[in-house]
């Protein structure tokens, strides 16, 4: 039966889904209130060096399309197992379990600020969440999926009017007198990139459904750029409307900023609105969280990266083990009493330094194919030769640089950093030596990457592995076909 084709408003959707979440108006109330509406001007900067990482993702994906394990992949057909380990485990895996642990806390946050009369911490409410959303995914019941655009656009459409309710001083609140400008020094614009990067991560998991969208050469790409635009438009309503109702050190003290400006705003309904938003959204975030790490998990261990348990599935088709081990890292991360803006701001900090860095390796990887392969056919190719591919790097490298503008948290940042790369080092080390038998650092040719996304492929290599995990030759033969007719 031919698959139903996906417009342009559903490639939008996702993008803006997926990457705004409540955690990400922390980030927005942080860096308003450290400089006031400066932040606008980082943002900008910001989204700017996300869409050219968008737009690598997108050439990688014309080349290599479909493919569940995704950076990992297209990291293996380019320097070879070690890196693709490393920097997939800490950029994506670690990257997520960390974000997934601000988005929990943020709705514990939220909760226990709305019903402040009952004693239960935020930490009970989070917990809870991933409970709950975890069994969900384990009977495969991802009914918060269905709603994904809904949601999305329900969130965004409400942040960017009470935005502009903020910006027109048109709220039944009392406008405040402040400086709008806290600081225009571009030295404390450029030490909140970091930050600013937070707003506008995850663009990449629209690539997924590509295969679904009719004319996806133009409108996956146009729908990742719309997506990231929309978002900024939308935080810079935010920024100026927080100018005008939420003194600067109340911001900056708030766990739930965007709650405080609703209040500020439109009084109990304003708390109301924002309450219902935030948690659909942190709901909706948590478990495409959850999901896509699983499916990652699963993804990397076809192709030999991680231990074939990752590989099992339970009856309804879910990858259980990296989903528990995912929801088990949340839970502990949550229950050692994550609440305060400090503590959230450092682990989003932290966070992004790992999915940055796994962008700068992204940007590589096109150069390193436009090399090796200059002439091979892609549906999409940056235009400008490498001219984007290295302005990425730069900008990444310089966000990484300025992830913090206290260097005692930058060196903190800095610490986590290369303590959990030498960690992935050693674990790939061992793996691909005593696994794998592969060399660490040569690159796999894109055919075999290809082919190992086929389950034909591991009924004729590992026939044991196989008959465990129950893959059929007959019921994977046309989807091995189809591999097969991808790589030629």
């Amino acid at each position: 039966m031919k698959q139903k084709k996906l417009g342009l408003p559903s490639v939008i959707a996702t993008g803006v889904g997926l990457i705004v979440a409540t955690s990400c108006l922390l980030s927005i109330g942080q860096g308003s209130a450290t400089i006031g509406t400066s932040f606008i001007i980082t943002m900008t900067i910001a989204c700017a060096f996300n869409i050219l990482t968008a737009l690598s993702i997108c050439e990688l994906n014309a080349l290599m399309p479909n493919l569940t394990g995704g950076m990992s992949q297209y990291t293996l057909a380019c320097f070879g197992p070690f890196i693709s380990i490393v920097v997939t485990v800490g950029g994506y895996l670690t990257c997520q379990t960390i974000m997934g642990s601000s988005e929990a806390a943020m709705f514990g946050n939220t909760l226990s600020s709305v019903f402040s009369d009952i004693s239960i911490t935020g930490a009970v409410y989070s917990i809870i969440l991933v409970i709950i959303l975890t069994i969900f995914n384990l009977f495969g019941v991802d009914m918060f999926a269905k709603i994904q655009n809904v949601v999305a656009y329900a969130l965004i459409g409400s942040l960017a009017f009470l935005g502009i309710m903020g910006c027109l001083n048109l709220g039944t609140g009392e406008v405040i007198e402040q400086k709008s400008v806290i600081s225009s020094d571009m030295g404390d614009v450029f030490s909140l990139l970091g930050l600013a990067f937070f707003l506008f991560i995850g663009v990449e998991f629209i690539v997924p459904i590509s295969s679904q969208v009719k004319d996806a050469r133009r409108k996956v790409p146009l729908g990742m750029v719309i997506s990231l635009i929309a978002i900024l438009v939308m935080q810079i309503f935010i920024t100026v409307g927080f100018s005008h109702y939420t003194p600067w050190n109340e911001l900056g003290e708030s766990t739930v900023p965007h709650i405080l400006y609703g209040t500020l705003l439109y009084g109990k309904v304003g708390t109301v609105w924002m309450t219902i938003i935030s948690l659909l959204a942190v709901i909706s975030t948590i478990n495409t969280a959850l999901f896509s790490i699983s499916q990652i998990c699963y993804g990397m261990s076809k192709i030999n990266l991680l231990p074939t348990v990752f590989m099992k599935k339970n009856k309804r088709g879910t990858p259980y083990f990296g989903l528990l081990m995912v929801s088990l890292a949340i839970i502990i991360i949550n229950a050692t009493g994550l609440s305060t803006s400090n503590q959230l701001t450092f682990l989003i900090l932290t966070g992004c330094t790992f999915w940055i860095f796994s962008y700068i390796i992204l940007h590589c990887d096109v150069l390193i194919l436009r090399k090796r392969l200059p002439k091979a056919p892609r549906t999409f190719k940056l235009p400008f030769g490498a001219v984007i591919p290295v302005i990425g790097i730069i900008g990444n490298a310089f966000m990484i640089y300025n992830i913090d503008s206290d260097w005692e948290v930058k060196k903190k940042i800095y610490i986590i950093f290369l303590i959990v790369l030498a960690v992935l080092s050693v674990y790939a080390i061992i793996w691909i030596k005593f696994v794998i038998k592969r060399p660490m650092f040569k690159a796999y040719q894109i055919k075999e990457v290809m082919a190992m996304e086929s389950d034909l492929y591991h009924i004729n290599h590992n026939p044991k592995l196989a008959k465990r995990f129950k893959i059929s030759e007959v019921d994977n033969r046309q989807n091995s076909i189809n591999t097969v007719a991808k790589i030629k």
